[in-house]
C-alpha cells in the first residue's frame, strides 16, 4: 500500500482525488487530519501538494509539508510554467504534474517518487533478477508462445535459473503451452494465509520438466483472477528476484494494476507486434500509453513476429507506421502451431530451427549480447508511405478507456 499526504486540497483537485481513492493500493491522507491525529503517525510514503492556480510555489505549504514528513513531494500545478519548473528543481521536488491529468497517471508518479526515495536512502535492493516482461495490446499475436520460447530457451540455452509468470490473469495459457498441469497457481499463491517468504513462495511453483524452469501459472478461472492485487503483484515479484537469475512475465492485454506493478520492476519491455494493420494500431496505441505513464522508452524492445510471412508487412513500413525501431524479428515458421499443440516449445523441440536460432539470438540480446535474426527485406518508399498514413488515421479514432482497453475495441483475441 503506498499512503499519499494531501496537502492543499480543494475543489479544484477533488475529483482527481476521489478518483486516485480508487485506484488499487493507493490510500490518501489529509494533512488537517494527519496533523492533528494523536500518537503514532501511519509512514506516509509520498505527498501530493496543490500548488494553487497563480503559477507559483507554495513555500509555506512545503515548510508544513516537511515538518511533518520526508517523504518526497509530487507538486500539481495548472500551468506549465518554466519558472515554476526552476524552482520545483531548488525545492527539492521529485516531481511536477501539469492538470489536467489522470488518475492513473499521476498514482504511477507517486508510487515511482517513493521507490526512488528508498533506493536513493540507501535501502537495499534485493532484486539480483533480471525481469523481462511481455506484452501486447492485441491479442493473437503470438505473445504467450514467445514468453514460453524466451524462457525455456535462456533456462536450456543459458544455465540461467529462470521463472515464468503468467499475469493474463483471467486467460493465461502459459502452462498449456508447456504441457504442464499446475497443482497450485498464482490464485492459490496470493490468497494463501500468512506472509510471503521465498521458502512459501516455491510451494506455488510447477517445474517444466524438459527446460529447468519453474512456472508461476495464472489462475484456474477468470473469477480468481480478482483475488491478484497490485500490492500482491509486488510482493510475488520482490520475492521471486531475490530467487531467480531471470524472471519472464507474460501478460494480459490491458494496462490494470497487475500489468502496472510489472512495469515499475521491469528491465526489458518486449511490445509484440504482428504485421497486420489492426494489430498495428492496438501497438501504436499501446506504445503511446507507456509514453502517458512515462515509462522509459529506452527499456522498451519492439518484436515483430511472424516477420516473413506471405503478404506481411515488412520492417521498413512498420517501423514508420509506429515510428520506433524493430529490435527483433521472428521467422514465420509452420511448426511452431504444431509444437504449442504439442504442449513442447519449439525451442526445445527443434533447438535449430529457424525460429529457436531467432529466440536464442533475441534472449541474449535482451540477457545482454546483440545478435539479431534479421531476414532480408526493403518495401518500395511509396508503399511505407501509405502504411503510415493508413496506421495513423486508425489510431488517431481511438482512445484508451479505463481498463486498458480501446474504449471500441472490447472483443480481444486470444492470446
Amino acid at each position: 500500500m503506498t499512503r499519499i499526504l494531501v496537502t492543499g486540497f480543494c475543489d479544484a483537485v477533488r475529483n482527481l482525488c476521489d478518483a486516485l481513492g480508487g485506484q488499487p493500493e493507493i490510500e490518501l491522507v489529509h494533512a488537517e487530519a494527519y496533523q492533528g491525529a494523536n500518537g503514532d503517525r501511519p509512514a506516509i510514503d509520498a505527498n501530493l501538494l496543490y500548488a494553487g492556480g497563480n503559477g507559483s510555489l507554495p513555500y509555506e505549504d512545503l515548510v508544513r509539508v516537511r515538518e511533518l514528513t520526508s517523504a518526497p513531494i509530487v507538486l500539481l500545478v495548472e500551468r506549465a510554467d518554466p519558472t515554476l519548473f526552476e524552482e520545483a528543481l531548488e525545492a527539492d521536488i521529485a516531481d511536477v504534474v501539469v492538470l489536467p491529468e489522470s488518475a492513473e497517471r499521476v498514482a504511477f508518479t507517486l508510487r515511482r517518487a517513493s521507490r526512488a526515495a528508498l533506493h536513493s536512502a540507501g535501502l537495499p535492493e534485493e532484486r539480483p533478477a533480471r525481469m523481462i516482461t511481455v506484452f501486447s495490446p492485441k491479442g493473437g499475436t503470438g505473445k504467450t508462445v514467445i514468453s514460453t520460447s524466451l524462457a525455456t530457451s535462456i533456462a536450456r540455452n543459458e544455465g540461467l535459473r529462470t521463472l515464468l509468470v503468467d499475469f493474463d490473469l483471467q486467460f493465461g495459457d502459459a502452462a498449456i503451452m508447456l504441457g504442464i498441469e499446475p497443482e497450485q497457481t498464482l490464485h492459490e499463491l496470493v490468497t494463501a494465509p500468512g506472509e510471503l517468504d521465498a521458502d512459501k513462495f516455491g510451494g506455488y511453483l510447477t517445474r517444466h520438466p524438459h527446460s529447468g524452469i519453474d512456472v508461476l501459472a495464472a489462475p484456474l478461472r477468470p473469477e480468481d483472477g480478482e483475488t491478484v492485487t497490485e500490492e500482491k503483484v509486488e510482493r510475488v515479484l520482490d520475492v521471486a528476484r531475490k530467487a531467480y537469475d531471470v524472471i519472464v512475465v507474460d501478460t494480459s492485454p490491458f494496462f490494470h494494476g497487475a500489468l502496472l506493478a510489472t512495469l515499475d520492476r521491469t528491465n526489458v519491455l518486449v511490445v509484440v507486434c504482428s504485421p497486420e494493420i489492426p494489430t498495428l494500431k492496438n501497438v501504436r496505441l499501446g506504445v503511446d500509453t507507456l509514453r502517458l505513464i512515462s515509462f522509459p522508452e529506452e527499456r522498451i524492445r519492439l518484436c515483430l513476429n511472424r516477420a516473413d510471412a506471405d503478404g506481411a508487412m515488412r520492417k521498413p513500413q512498420i517501423e514508420g507506421a509506429l515510428g520506433m525501431d524493430v529490435s527483433f524479428q521472428l521467422p514465420n515458421v509452420p511448426e511452431v502451431p504444431a509444437a504449442v499443440n504439442r504442449g513442447t516449445p519449439l525451442t526445445l523441440e527443434a533447438p535449430t530451427s529457424p525460429f529457436s536460432l531467432a529466440v536464442r539470438s533475441m534472449s541474449r540480446s535482451l540477457l545482454g549480447a546483440a545478435r539479431k535474426w534479421d531476414p532480408d527485406s526493403a518495401e518500395p518508399q511509396a508503399e511505407r508511405d501509405d502504411l503510415i498514413h493508413t496506421v495513423r488515421g486508425f489510431a488517431s479514432g481511438w482512445r484508451w478507456s479505463r481498463d486498458g482497453k480501446p474504449a471500441a475495441d472490447r472483443a480481444g483475441e486470444a492470446t
